[in-house]
């Protein structure tokens, strides 16, 4: 019997609406993905970092190489922070370069707009580079004070509905470097939450790090790859990358990765540094959320007789998921002597790794798929045995705040608790 005229549209309409449901599933399924994992199982235990074939390795497998001469600065919360990069900004004589995830609205976002204008009004050559996910809350005056001064604005990968890749992979490298000379990086987003000294719930804790010395020249690079990517403008020349003189005795190298290029070569980095370890791990990490290589390289490192020590968000948290997916994961690092530690007076935003007193990482990169495999992320080692104590010396400070989860506490969570975290951690490669 043929079919009624309402009944053919009916199961038109059907077949538009699947194919339709159906594309959208694909997008997704290809845009959203961290893609397949290359490291298969826990690096092993070869030498320690403090061996030469450790720095080869650091330099050479992974690159860029370690080099010498450089002078670093750690700055705590935005009263040192913001203060030293507005200096820095307002010195600036020939060249600006600035990338940032966070830019949002309010007096930290004003200020830095109206200092990078009138540099730019004052014929500095000044580029800002920021997210399109994470500059999602900034007020279109800070843009527009901006814009008008001749400051060149760009913002990383606007999406569009045909490639959620765009949306997916987001630049989340803080980076700033003036007249090629001095640099900036560490977790700090430009907002008001990092203003203050991390007095009360409404402002964060976090660490950003001043740097002199050639080791700029490679977070110049950096930054460079990033502005060819968003603007298609080769920075070179004296003005980005001029000669530059010792600051110091203290060795370092910037790494970088992105899903478009060396997207497992972070992860490879954490875990070969963890895994050269003989003594000590001490880690401050705004999102801890470890993958099985990442757990079983700990546990190896625990069972060699290395004390391991995370700090991780408290009660305070700016992506509760993210906590709770966290927490889901502990439970075998705990099980093999970890110490793990809450945050309790604010949001800790810190990223920091101290590996025997001795290797210092530090930048914007989290101990977590997201930034292991899907965002543009930026990670300063430094090689200097002194400046790692200082930073031993802010890490036992900031546990002295902290609240100890032990494997028996964490273990004898309600079990709706157990699901609903399990459930999240799901979603563990996206958040």
């Amino acid at each position: 019997m043929p079919l009624s005229l309402k009944a053919l549209r009916s199961s038109l309409w059907t077949i538009v609406l699947t194919a339709l449901v159906t594309l959208v599933c694909v997008l997704i399924a290809v845009n959203l993905t961290i893609g397949e994992q290359y490291i298969k199982r826990p690096i092993a235990h070869d030498y320690s970092v403090r061996d030469p074939q450790f720095a080869r390795s650091m330099g050479i497998l992974l690159g860029p190489l370690i080099v010498s001469g450089n002078r670093f600065q750690a700055l705590l919360n935005g009263d040192e922070i913001f203060p030293s990069m507005l200096r820095a900004v307002r010195g600036a004589q020939q060249t600006i370069t600035f990338e940032t995830y966070i830019y949002w609205s309010g007096n930290v976002g004003r200020e830095f707009a109206e200092a990078l204008a009138e540099r730019a009004r004052a014929d500095v050559s000044v580029h800002v580079l920021i997210d399109w996910v994470g500059s999602d809350r900034m007020d279109k005056n800070h843009l527009e004070t901006m814009q008008r001064a001749g400051v060149d604005v760009r913002r990383f990968h606007k999406p569009r509905w045909y490639d959620l890749t765009n949306l997916n992979n987001r630049t989340h490298r803080k980076l700033l470097v003036v007249d090629g000379v001095t640099g900036y990086t560490g977790g700090v987003g430009i907002a008001d939450q990092w203003s203050g000294h991390a007095q009360d719930l409404d402002h964060w804790r976090d660490s950003f790090f001043k740097v002199e010395g050639p080791v700029v020249a490679q977070m110049q690079a950096v930054f460079a790859d990033n502005w060819l990517k968003a603007a298609g403008v080769a920075l070179h020349g004296a003005h980005y990358f001029p000669l530059i003189p010792n600051f110091g005795d203290g060795y370092a190298q910037m790494f970088a990765s992105s899903p478009d290029g060396g997207s497992q070569d972070m992860e490879l980095m954490y875990l070969l540094i963890i895994a050269a370890t003989t003594q000590s791990i001490d880690l401050s990490m705004a999102y801890f959320i470890p993958d099985a290589i990442a757990r079983d390289t700990i546990v190896e490192a625990l069972k060699r007789g290395v004390r391991v020590r995370i700090i991780t968000p408290g009660p305070t948290s700016d992506v509760e998921l993210a906590r709770r997916a966290s927490r889901s994961l502990w439970g075998d690092v705990l099980l093999a002597g970890a110490e793990i530690y809450e945050y309790q007076p604010t949001m800790y935003h810190v990223k920091a790794m101290i590996a025997d007193n001795f290797v210092v990482s530090v930048g914007s990169t989290n101990f977590d798929d997201r930034s292991f495999h899907l965002n543009d992320e930026a990670t300063l080692n430094i090689y200097d045995q002194k400046f790692a104590r200082q930073q031993t010396q802010i890490f036992e400070h900031d546990l002295a705040q902290s609240r100890r989860i032990t494997y028996d506490e964490w273990r004898s969570r309600p079990l709706t608790e157990k699901l609903w975290e399990k459930a999240i951690a799901l979603l563990a490669p996206q958040l």
